[in-house]
């Protein structure tokens, strides 16, 4: 940190590196959890939401357009569930591989914006998204392909990465007007709700948990919901946010190292060449081709 106005502010590459490093332990701890997986997503939402209320309240952060309101509450919804359907992934293949299709999230938006919106993409981007999903057919196999046998874990990492798509082109410019705190205010009550809602309606387990399982829902909560997300959204607001967005892939691989370290997790050399290339992939469609000046 440094002191600058009579503030301490925090170097917003440091707070980058602390918000991977933060969000890249959820994999794991929805594992050791082993609670049901809206549970999980419920309480690491609700559990963020928790110790930000009292902050915002207090502060007198709770002001917002009626616009701005609604846009934070269906973002919420939106980000519930994807936050529902990848914690059922993680249930049924590994941390880092369903991380790492969670990831396609940019992929998917930039698909979006073609298809819905009649936004033009670049080359860059689409040659990203063909050595992705060329990534992908290393990672499944082609074989599988060909027969259509995919491990339902795939597809609902495939999902997940669809809804967060989602949540960043409905969440998209609320930041430059209201504060990011205000916004996670609004935007976890409305994914509390929606996942309370849910979990009602799965008749879904939650409160008998034994103390392991509380521990880790706490800690997915604090350390990967409130402070994770309080970092990247400090990062994305004092970074070019293409930076941010290719930094933000390293949390597949730091994701990687602590399944392999907590979960014993390890992966096939074929699903490792194909995550690299995914990767690969992901980070070349977030690059822009420079345009040069001619000085006359």
């Amino acid at each position: 940190m440094y002191f600058c106005r009579h503030k301490y502010i925090m170097n917003p590459k440091v707070s980058l590196v602390i918000g991977i490093v933060c969000i890249s332990f959820s994999p794991i701890f929805v594992k050791l959890a082993e609670a049901a997986p809206l549970a999980s997503g419920f309480y690491r939402i609700f559990i963020a939401w928790l110790f930000l209320a009292p902050y915002c309240i207090a502060g007198k952060k709770l002001k917002i357009g009626y616009k701005d309101l609604a846009v934070a509450l269906l973002g919420g919804v939106v980000f519930g569930a994807d936050i529902a359907v990848w914690n059922i992934s993680l249930m049924k293949i590994s941390a880092t591989i369903s991380t790492l299709i969670a990831n396609l999230a940019p992929v998917w938006v930039g698909l979006l914006s073609f298809l819905v919106l009649r936004k033009k993409s670049g080359a860059l981007f689409w040659t990203g998204t063909w050595v992705a999903i060329g990534g992908m057919v290393i990672l499944v196999g082609a074989n599988n392909i060909l027969h259509l046998q995919f491990n339902i874990g795939l597809i609902y990492a495939l999902v997940a990465s669809l809804f967060y798509a989602v949540y960043i082109m409905i969440t998209k410019g609320i930041l430059q007007k209201i504060t990011t705190v205000t916004f996670m205010f609004y935007n976890m009550l409305g994914a509390s709700a929606f996942l309370l809602i849910i979990c009602g309606y799965q008749h879904t387990e939650l409160l008998h948990f034994p103390t392991a399982t509380w521990l880790n829902l706490l800690g997915m909560g604090i350390v990967c919901q409130l402070a994770g997300w309080i970092t990247i959204n400090y990062a994305i607001n004092h970074m070019e946010a293409t930076r941010v967005s290719i930094a933000l892939l390293s949390q597949t691989v730091i994701a990687g190292i602590w399944a392999a370290f907590f979960l014993h997790e390890t992966l096939e050399l074929k699903e490792i060449a194909g995550s690299i290339i995914v990767l690969a992939g992901i980070a070349v469609t977030f690059l822009k081709k420079k345009t040069q000046v001619i000085k006359v």
